[in-house]
């Protein structure tokens, strides 16, 4: 299930408090802005929104900024570009994302191109998008992200029609 459309009721709000409170510790006794820090205060902007439209994505995009300068991989890209097109609009996605593409290690990653459909519907690349929401759905093994692929590539030739 896609992060926005998950039931934030749902979310574990002991283990939610417990986790902020820790995160918070971490920030008042000035902690390193490590890998590890900087992934628990992503985590920590996800959890105090209460609805997806509360999240401060601005702040998460800084975060995953400061996450790519210290711990670089493919993964914090693709998130980063992620957070950035949340937080900046879909056309502030595609330049990080598009590069991740010509990576054999991101070659048979269904993730990207399920970010890189999003960001392409968003912007009305209708047929384009549903063409990468396809080849996520035959890159993974999960039968519930496969429906979701396949139905977003369908909703989003739908827009585009």
């Amino acid at each position: 299930m896609l992060l926005l459309d998950q039931d934030r009721t749902r979310w574990d709000q002991l283990l939610i408090t417990r986790g902020l409170a820790l995160v918070d510790r971490i920030q008042r006794l000035g902690g390193s802005a490590g890998p590890y820090a900087l992934q628990a205060a992503i985590a920590a902007c996800h959890a105090r929104a209460r609805i997806p439209a509360d999240t401060d994505w601005p702040r998460i995009a800084a975060l995953y900024d400061g996450l790519a300068q210290i711990s670089p991989s493919p993964v914090v890209e693709l998130n980063r570009g992620v957070a950035t097109a949340q937080a900046f609009g879909p056309e502030a996605g595609p330049d990080i994302v598009r590069p991740l593409f010509d990576l054999p290690s991101m070659s048979g990653y269904h993730l990207l191109p399920a970010v890189a459909g999003d960001l392409l519907c968003r912007l009305g690349d209708h047929d384009e998008a549903g063409s990468h929401f396809l080849r996520a759905a035959a890159l993974t093994r999960n039968d519930v992200e496969r429906s979701t692929m396949q139905r977003r590539a369908a909703e989003c030739v739908g827009h585009g029609a």
